[in-house]
């Protein structure tokens, strides 16, 4: 049996997952941290064989991966332990194996929404677009962190009403103003994709938010969503900067040694602002 010290690799489960720069962050502060032997890397899976190729990660060598659309719900769902925030939301972006086997669940998403943000959430509203994992984490998040109202839009409507009946938000059928808008759609990970065509706003209406938040990132280019904003002067908080945040977080899980953030925005061309360094 591989023991946690002969375990030495890392992973990003997730289908697609072509596109995560989550190898690029953490094989970066695997170096910088000293352990530049440990390997971090892509692990497409898709849907119907996730829980069997998760359930063979430790031993196969793994010693704990990061989870990402659309297996989050699931993810939770296999978990042998989950820690409370990540019970409550309904979903895991991070798993950790042990040396039994046992698969234990967190959620860094939460915790890294609510540091990026540039004002505190107390007696805040906002509007959350979408209702998977990273939704559910937005959702609880905010709550917690004192937002007066949450609401949340899902294409689907049903889904925004059993995610806002489950954490405590709102149902919302239109987009109107808050003080936050979070994006947590896959809408905009594809270059081809109109995102103001696929979600209830438009360009113009985000001057009706105090920040614009998108989970959603495309290598070192701003999404539409957050190029409107910063067009507008509207403070906003890109997929990039939030998977550094996370992934800064599961990086102490695994390892149990302090990220280095700074070592994460070079190696994906960042600067401390967590914005394109060339911009």
């Amino acid at each position: 049996m591989l023991t946690a010290q002969s375990r030495t690799r890392l992973g990003v489960l997730g289908w697609p997952v072509a596109h995560s720069r989550s190898p690029a962050i953490q094989n970066a502060a695997l170096a910088a941290a000293g352990l530049g032997h440990w390997r971090y890397q892509l692990l497409p899976v898709p849907p119907e064989v996730f829980e069997d190729t998760v359930r063979a990660l430790a031993a196969a060598g793994l010693r704990g991966a990061n989870v990402t659309i659309p297996h989050k719900q699931a993810a939770l769902r296999l978990a042998d332990e989950a820690t409370p925030s990540a019970l409550s939301i309904g979903a895991a972006n991070t798993l950790i194996f042990d040396d039994t086997g046992a698969i234990r669940a967190e959620n860094t998403d939460a915790p890294a929404l609510i540091e990026s943000l540039p004002f505190a959430p107390r007696g805040r509203t906002a509007l959350v677009l979408g209702a998977g994992g990273s939704a559910r984490a937005a959702v609880w998040a905010l709550l917690e962190a004192g937002a007066s109202e949450v609401r949340v839009w899902n294409r689907t409507p049903e889904r925004a009403q059993r995610l806002s009946a489950e954490l405590g938000g709102t149902p919302a059928s239109a987009a109107a103003p808050a003080d936050l808008l979070v994006h947590c759609t896959s809408v905009g990970l594809a270059a081809s994709d109109d995102a103001f065509a696929q979600l209830p706003i438009g360009a113009d209406d985000l001057a009706g938010f105090g920040c614009v938040v998108d989970f959603v990132y495309r290598d070192r280019l701003r999404t539409a969503l957050v190029n409107a904003a910063c067009a507008r002067s509207i403070p906003a908080v890109d997929g990039l900067e939030l998977l550094i945040g996370q992934g800064a977080l599961s990086f102490e899980r695994f390892t149990g040694l302090r990220a280095s953030r700074h070592a994460m925005r070079a190696a994906v061309g960042r600067g401390a602002t967590g914005y394109d360094a060339s911009s």
